[in-house]
């Protein structure tokens, strides 16, 4: 009988995992977009299908790093800085051909960028707008020049250290970064008017 109750109590389950019910909260610019953002830019450009509406794509942010062809360990931090600085793991960028001028051999690393979508795209704009950019020294906004006629913003940043992600006793370098946003917008006027409606700080 004692073999038998040793048995039943070798064979009892491991308490089940508990599962939280508490909903995920959405970010913050998702939000702002959908409840605010979609009535301002209908009415300031009097649309009349909601599909008409410029929304945010993508955002690529993209460290270009020249020094990477003397110093290959360059592209290692890099890595790990703009992994700390989107969440996401970055792509190794490659030269497509040789450039005898610069020393620069086809297939040698020269940089590493990420492609931001969803969830992890609105959370880095909120971050970038409400914390990294006003730690830029003298920030006075950002320029309205960097759209190329179509909707799309490109925003040149000299150095990753204005995140709080970056510790700054631990770089290396200082890097400049490439970050673009990517919309359906159909003109500049429209890109601009969605990235304002977002939170993007324009030089007035």
């Amino acid at each position: 009988m004692a073999k038998k109750e040793k048995k039943e109590k070798g064979k009892e389950k491991a308490p089940e995992a508990v599962v939280s019910t508490t909903p995920v909260e959405p970010p913050r610019k998702r939000k702002l977009y959908f409840e605010q953002a979609i009535a301002e830019l209908t009415k300031q450009f009097s649309y009349t299908n909601p599909m008409q509406v410029p929304r945010l794509r993508k955002i690529t942010v993209n460290m270009g790093l020249g020094a990477a062809v003397g110093n290959p360990k360059i592209i290692d931090s890099a890595t790990e800085e703009l992994r700390a600085i989107t969440g996401q793991k970055p792509v190794v960028t490659r030269a497509k051909k040789a450039i005898a001028t610069f020393k620069l051999r086809e297939s040698v690393p020269i940089g590493v960028m990420v492609t931001l979508r969803r969830e992890r795209m609105w959370e880095f704009l909120d971050r970038l707008v409400s914390i990294a950019l006003p730690r830029v020294r003298d920030f006075k906004g950002v320029s309205v020049r960097g759209f190329d006629g179509q909707g799309n913003y490109t925003l040149g940043l000299k150095e990753q250290i204005i995140f709080p992600e970056i510790d700054y006793d631990k770089i290396d370098a200082i890097k400049g970064l490439n970050i673009s946003f990517v919309t359906t917008a159909r003109s500049n006027d429209e890109g601009r008017a969605l990235l304002a409606s977002l939170g993007m700080p324009f030089r007035a």
